[in-house]
């Protein structure tokens, strides 16, 4: 089903439709402060449900997760997110409902991600831009930078079929997924994957026709190397987390610089809003074109 809210319940009063938090049909005697903590988003990867438990109901988190095993019956286990911790961006969990098996087959948009929910992030926050990815690349050479399991990669090679998609992904676990699932999506024709640093297995001279750097942190530290890959007229998508008042000033500053170091020209396209990624800060993707 995929992110989940309130809104997907409704009760009506005197004609009017009224959001209802699920939860609340299934928990009993919450106090008002504990009604007032219920989690309003969740998310559903393949068979595992992943949610953010508050300090508030901590103590009744076991039944937090049950009772989403009995909302959803095709959930095997429920996750408790914690945080994202290290370079690989890995998440922290907890189970508190369900077996222990929280590898996975996540089906979207036609195509199928295996994962392990426990030891591997899958944002779907980011379904648009996958989307949008899926639409793009026809018959070119694309470098993706950071490929993880496949994240924008996949979408790329099952429906805009580019010439070649090298594939690169530094964490071995992700790296490993990421093999199979170019062939559970029989895209072996298309995708290289990669193992190690795209800082050094990325391709030089010019080779490219697109880059994805699908990476957010510290994303514009690698830009050089993303340019490089670019032949004259080559569009780069570089992902970014921006403090709102930012959006439209320093992506584009660390994009043209980083252009300019190497004697070339960025013209920005256009910049996307992908999620709210904290209070005031957004997860945004800078579409350029790299001249020179």
């Amino acid at each position: 089903m995929g992110k989940n809210n309130a809104k997907l319940m409704m009760t009506k009063n005197r004609g009017k439709p009224i959001p209802t938090n699920p939860l609340k049909t299934v928990l009993k005697d919450l106090t008002p402060e504990e009604e007032a903590a219920i989690p309003k988003s969740w998310q559903v990867i393949g068979d595992v449900l992943l949610v953010h438990v508050p300090d508030m109901l901590q103590l009744r988190k076991k039944e937090i997760g049950e009772a989403f095993l009995r909302l959803y019956p095709r959930c095997k286990t429920v996750l408790e997110t914690k945080r994202i911790a290290g370079d690989y961006r890995e998440p922290i969990v907890e189970k508190i409902a369900g077996n222990d098996d929280t590898e996975t087959i996540h089906k979207e948009n036609y195509v199928l991600y295996k994962l392990n929910a426990a030891k591997i992030m899958f944002s779907q926050g980011n379904f648009y831009e996958r989307r949008r990815m899926s639409t793009l690349g026809s018959g070119e050479h694309v470098v993706d930078m950071f490929a993880g399991i496949g994240y924008f990669t996949l979408p790329m090679a099952v429906h805009a079929k580019p010439r070649m998609i090298d594939a690169i992904e530094i964490n071995p676990a992700s790296y490993s997924y990421l093999c199979e699932n170019i062939r559970l999506n029989k895209v072996e024709g298309i995708v290289n994957p990669i193992l190690g640093d795209c800082r050094k297995k990325a391709p030089t001279g010019g080779a490219a026709d697109r880059v994805i750097m699908g990476y957010v942190g510290t994303t514009h530290e690698f830009l050089p190397w993303g340019i490089r890959a670019l032949r004259p007229g080559g569009i780069l998508h570089y992902h970014e987390t921006t403090p709102e008042k930012l959006l439209y000033i320093r992506p584009a500053e660390y994009i043209g610089a980083a252009a300019k170091s190497q004697g070339r020209r960025a013209k920005i396209l256009d910049i996307i809003k992908i999620k709210k990624y904290s209070p005031g800060v957004w997860h945004i993707v800078v579409d350029a074109k790299i001249e020179g």
